[in-house]
């Protein structure tokens, strides 16, 4: 297709409704997104001016349109023909790093299993003692010797057991603390000057990334972290998210193309849930309200470690 004459605006939007045709069924939950000049502004490529149409049509945000549609730009040159009925999952052709990286992060289990996102060192301690295999501190304070506390206590109340610690957003203070690794956000990922990932990545913790669509993935990516955390799933009402929910089908595909990493899914995901957001291929899934709300957080740890188990 690339060394055909070029596509006109009724060719593109032909092909466009052929994509739409293939895979609206699972993506029929998103409205359409608006088609700008600016938002399509360097989508010279017709497969990618394609793509970018059929993508917005299908719900997902300008930038995720955009990464979906150089990728399948690439995909096209890739197999040297265009294929509305294959979305694109391959990740060179979305410019993720070969395998394996150059400056990757300390490589962490490809299944962390249930992870437990935690308010305090109490509760990371308690649920560590019930036997929950990853545990993340996610403590709220402008007090920067409070936080200094909470993360050594997070610390110190893993010992003994065989519960992985990640801190979320506090990175320094995990260095010195001695945890297991460190979560951070994309927009703390994109405050990280080098020389600050630098010095993550030779104190040897391990990272985490939350990402929310394909854009953040490739962004991630750059980082080479550990894992990668990938929602909202469900809807949530722990934090204002800046995406919609992202659904299963979605999460499937993003499981596909970040296949080389460990992967989470979070948000808003419940018991009942469990098998689905599973059948997907993500090896952890991460939970607040259904241990921390729950009358009886041992009990209900141990009845989600059950639903994580192979059948």
């Amino acid at each position: 297709m690339a060394d055909s004459a070029p596509l006109s605006l009724a060719d593109v939007d032909s092909l466009a409704r052929s994509i739409r045709a293939h895979h609206g069924a699972d993506y029929a939950d998103f409205p359409a997104q608006p088609v700008t000049a600016d938002a399509a502004a360097g989508l010279d490529d017709p497969v990618a001016q394609t793509a970018f149409r059929a993508c917005s049509a299908l719900g997902f945000i300008a930038h995720d349109a955009r990464a979906l549609a150089r990728a399948w730009a690439a995909q096209t040159r890739r197999l040297g023909r265009f294929d509305a009925a294959r979305w694109p999952d391959e990740p060179a052709d979305f410019g993720l790093q070969p395998r394996p990286h150059a400056r990757a992060f300390p490589p962490c289990p490809d299944a962390l299993g249930l992870y437990a996102v935690l308010p305090d060192a109490d509760w990371v301690g308690r649920m560590a003692r019930a036997g929950v295999p990853t545990v993340q501190l996610r403590f709220k304070s402008g007090d920067a010797a409070a936080i200094d506390r909470e993360v050594r206590a997070a610390v110190q109340a893993v010992r003994g057991t065989s519960a992985l610690l990640f801190i979320n957003d506090h990175w320094r203070q995990a260095i010195e603390a001695g945890a297991y690794g460190v979560h951070l956000g994309q927009e703390d990922l994109d405050a990280l000057a080098p020389d600050q990932l630098e010095a993550l990545r030779s104190a040897g913790l391990r990272l985490g990334v939350s990402t929310h669509g394909y854009a953040e993935m490739v962004r991630a990516d750059a980082a080479s972290p550990s894992y990668v955390a990938m929602g909202a799933v469900f809807p949530t009402t722990l934090k204002k998210m800046a995406t919609v929910p992202q659904g299963l089908a979605r999460l499937a595909a993003y499981a596909r193309l970040m296949r080389g990493y460990p992967q989470v899914a979070i948000g808003g995901i419940g018991l009942s849930q469990f098998p689905d957001v599973l059948a997907t291929g993500v090896g952890s899934i991460a939970v607040v309200r259904a241990l921390v709300n729950a009358p009886e957080p041992e009990a209900a740890a141990a009845e989600l470690m059950r639903a994580m188990a192979p059948a």
